[in-house]
Parts: structure tokens; C-alpha cells; sequence
């Protein structure tokens, strides 16, 4: 089964950070922060030590193929919760948008400007 969700607000606004701090391109920063996200995830329900996922659109949509254990998980919270399974995992994602950001990472004094 593959899953698709769109990016809320609070995981670009995570990449956004990301991006500032360690001075990549906004796109990179989007793909790090899900990575990171969906990793945390599949290792907390399935011990997964690698994820495989696309960026559609542009990073308009996320597309992730998770492993049968996660994907079991999914489907009984689905049940249980009578959400969607896309939207869950968004929900799960989201939770995990804030993972290894620096809270008072202050950007380098010769850093470029980013605007």
C-alpha cells in the first residue's frame, strides 16, 4: 500500500527552520525533515532502519510506502479512529516535524543572507 498526504504547515514550517540552520535549499530541507520524520516513525513500530518515499509536485504531496507492520498500525488506527490512514500518518508525521531541529541554533556570523 502506498500513502499519500500533502505537507501541513507545521512540517514546512520545520523544513523552513532547517533550511536556515544548516543552509540548504528550502526543496533538500523538505526532504530531510520528512525523512527524518517517517524514519522515526517506521523504527518506533517496526524497528525500520531505512524509508523509501517520493516528493510529488514539487514536495506538494509526500508518497511513502510503509512496511507491513506499519501499514497494520495504520489500518487499525484507522479503524479504530474512523480517520483515513493518509491522514494519520500526516498526523504522525506532524509529530515527529520538530525532530533534531536546534532550538537555539543561532545561524553563523558569516553566514549569507537568506532572504
Amino acid at each position: 500500500m502506498a500513502v499519500s498526504f500533502e505537507p501541513s504547515d507545521r512540517l514546512l514550517e520545520a523544513a523552513g527552520e532547517w533550511a536556515d540552520q544548516r543552509m540548504m535549499e528550502d526543496d533538500r530541507a523538505l526532504e530531510v525533515k520528512v525523512e527524518q520524520a517517517l524514519l522515526e516513525i517506521e523504527h518506533l513500530v517496526s524497528g525500520a532502519t531505512e524509508v523509501t518515499f517520493e516528493l510529488e509536485d514539487g514536495g506538494e504531496r509526500v508518497r511513502f510506502s510503509p512496511s507491513d507492520d506499519l501499514e497494520t498500525f495504520l489500518e487499525r488506527q484507522s479503524e479504530e479512529s474512523g480517520l483515513p490512514v493518509e491522514r494519520l500518518l500526516r498526523l504522525h508525521v506532524d509529530l515527529f516535524s520538530n525532530v533534531f531541529l536546534d532550538e537555539d541554533a543561532e545561524r553563523p556570523p558569516n553566514a549569507p543572507p537568506t532572504e
